[in-house]
């Protein structure tokens, strides 16, 4: 039995085994920031490299990674080329949603849809969606729209597209949504939350496993609501302070010998049945 679920596997074949047949794992990366100079890592990139040798060391190889947004930090095309090179270390299909760093180019969201919207057949702002054994993903723009310290949205096109691409879908089948700015309202003085949220779940409720990610908020949080867990990512970059510790969300200085302790990736496992999915954290401290 493997998540609920039973098989038949020839003799001799581990338990172990017939379990990772079952099933597969991907990884959520976020908030790169390549670009960013300054205080706690006035060098990104390098922190990008460590978390993408850590994919590389992991002792079952993912399926392919999903980029959870601010990819860049000045949406420029050098920017986006050091993030594409890194990234592509780890030989790995990966699947990306822009943050609002990467969409402050002179003609906003251009340089993003110009690059990675032809490899998911994107609509509108960069959504898109895709299936993998089993599972539907669907990747959702929530910063195109977004005012200083506003909350971040989908907007009715958006909302309309996503009702129609889950209408084929039973109720079985397991849902991870991804997008940049959380979609629960973690601190709404900095816009930590999207506005228009309750329609996306109101759309989702009928499905027994919902898994939403998300980056933009440097850290860990996580929240259970029915059968939809939302998951936060630690960046790749630098940190950011906890919700109303601080005068205003932004870098938050550690000491350099911690910085790696609060930069990370996430590892998620994918099992067949209908149990939520596991979401590993893993820090940068250890390669």
């Amino acid at each position: 039995m493997a998540g609920g679920v039973p098989r038949s596997s020839l003799l001799g074949i581990s338990e172990a085994k017939a379990q990772a047949a079952s099933g597969f794992t991907f990884l959520q990366i976020s908030d790169s920031h390549i670009g960013f100079k300054q205080a706690p890592n006035p060098n990104p990139l390098a922190t990008l490299e460590e978390a993408i040798a850590k994919v590389g060391a992991l002792p079952q190889k993912p399926a392919f990674i999903i980029h959870t947004g601010d990819i860049t930090h000045l949406s420029k095309p050098e920017e986006f080329d050091n993030a594409d090179q890194v990234i592509g270390k780890a030989k790995l299909d990966t699947f990306y949603v822009p943050g609002e760093h990467d969409l402050i180019d002179e003609n906003p969201g251009t340089a993003y849809l110009e690059r990675y919207a032809r490899r998911t057949q994107a609509k509108g702002t960069g959504w898109y969606s895709f299936d993998k054994n089993g599972v539907h993903f669907v990747g959702l723009v929530n910063v195109a729209n977004l005012k200083a310290g506003g909350m971040g949205s989908l907007g009715a096109e958006q909302l309309a597209w996503l009702a129609d691409d889950l209408k084929g879908k039973s109720a079985s089948t397991p849902i991870v949504l991804f997008a940049h700015i959380p979609f629960w309202t973690v601190y709404a003085d900095w816009g930590w939350g999207t506005e228009d949220s309750a329609q996306v779940l109101d759309l989702v409720k009928r499905f027994g496993s919902v898994t939403v990610l998300n980056g933009h908020i440097h850290q860990i949080m996580q929240k259970v609501e029915g059968t939809v867990t939302f998951h936060t990512a630690r960046s790749t970059a630098f940190p950011m302070p906890a919700p109303g510790t601080a005068p205003g969300p932004g870098p938050m200085k550690v000491p350099e010998d911690k910085l790696r302790s609060v930069l990370g990736i996430n590892t998620v496992e994918v099992k067949q049945g209908t149990q939520p999915l596991a979401i590993t954290d893993s820090d940068l401290t250890k390669i």
